[in-house]
């Protein structure tokens, strides 16, 4: 067996990183294409009944 390789965050993965950092709670639904973060919807609200 080989040695894993490290790789490095790309910027979209480093903004993603930072995104959810800074959210404190709350729920983030994210759009990947590619193996790549492309989007992300921070939901504000959801109301239950």
């Amino acid at each position: 067996m080989g040695e894993k390789e490290l790789s490095k965050n790309t910027e979209k993965e480093e903004k993603l990183l930072q995104l959810i950092r800074e959210l404190k709670f709350g729920e983030i639904h994210i759009y990947v294409a590619d193996g790549q973060p492309v989007r992300a919807e921070e939901i504000k609200r959801s109301v239950k009944f």
